[in-house]
């Protein structure tokens, strides 16, 4: 049994430290929303109240935040992690963060003493609860093989990527691909409606055939197809228009710094842009199917409650 400090316990954070006190492990978790510490603790996480109490006598410590300010903060503030961790703790953070981020964590931790790897993961909030995620980690060697043991009962996947960063990379580029099918699946979808087809018969076809995708067969934006799409329930967020809109930014910023053209990647994020300039920024991502088909357009009211969901 390790001791785990958990900083984060939004919707996938709360799932992955949840697997790994079914593993066995310790897990004391510290988030800034009382609702998120409140289900971690159903879940069977000892809750703290501070990044210290996180990470004391921690063997491990696991990040899952919603952007690379907040990595920042909780590894490089004065009441951060590098300062108050032992150094013989190992620091996994699996935020989803841009490249620069990531690698001033990575220097940042070198300098203190730290062994840090970058592991964001794929698999949604399904994968986080399933224990199913796989898992990217960017690092060094001997920090990515000892953070694979603590990262299996969380992962259906442990893939080393090679050095800093590029568990990130990966993450990024991953995820460009997603949202580029979703928008496909979206349009495919639409237009399949139009000329007549019957949902399900076009869905089955298209999950077998060359236009399917994880989009289409996990977050397929048509209501009463796939159980586990956020179509069927008026667009309750799986993933936030706003965090996929975040996410594929990450990817266009690390093309520009390439000179990497991503004609359709930024199409897609103007589509995502649309859904938050029309207040739907906490709302499904798949929402998007809703500029194609003209529903939004026509004047979807804003959601009610327009707070980002943390992940």
């Amino acid at each position: 049994m390790a001791a785990v400090g958990w900083i984060g316990l939004g919707n996938m954070g709360g799932y992955m430290s949840a697997n790994l006190v079914k593993a066995g492990h310790a897990v004391r978790g510290y988030d800034v929303s009382p609702a998120a510490v409140a289900a971690a603790r159903d879940h069977g996480v000892e809750p703290v109240d501070s990044i210290a109490d996180a990470v004391a006598g921690a063997d491990v410590v696991f990040t899952m935040l919603p952007k690379g300010d907040h990595a920042r903060a909780v590894y490089l503030g004065e009441q951060g992690v590098l300062a108050l961790a032992d150094t013989r703790t190992l620091l996994v953070d699996s935020s989803t963060i841009d490249i620069e981020s990531a690698q001033a964590l990575h220097d940042a931790a070198a300098a203190a003493g730290f062994r840090f790897v970058d592991a964001p993961v794929s698999g949604g909030i399904s994968g986080a609860e399933a224990g199913t995620l796989t898992f990217m980690v960017g690092g060094a060697a001997d920090a990515v093989q000892d953070a694979a043991g603590y990262i299996e009962p969380m992962a259906g996947n442990i893939i080393p990527t090679g050095g800093a960063t590029t568990g990130q990379a990966a993450k990024i580029c991953n995820n460009l691909m997603l949202f580029i099918n979703l928008a496909g699946a979206a349009e495919g979808a639409v237009l399949a409606d139009r000329l007549g087809l019957d949902k399900q018969v076009f869905w089955d076809i298209a999950s077998v055939s060359s236009g399917d995708s994880w989009a289409l067969r996990t977050w397929y934006p048509i209501p009463g197809v796939v159980a586990s799409a956020a179509s069927n329930n008026d667009f309750a967020p799986t993933f936030t228009a706003e965090l996929a809109n975040k996410d594929i930014n990450l990817a266009i910023a690390a093309a520009r710094d390439t000179g990497t053209p991503l004609e359709i990647g930024e199409h897609v994020q103007q589509l995502f842009q649309r859904l938050v300039d029309a207040g739907q920024s906490s709302r499904d991502c798949s929402m998007i199917v809703q500029l194609v088909d003209g529903t939004l357009a026509a004047g979807t009211a804003p959601a009610p409650d327009a707070t980002a969901t943390r992940i």
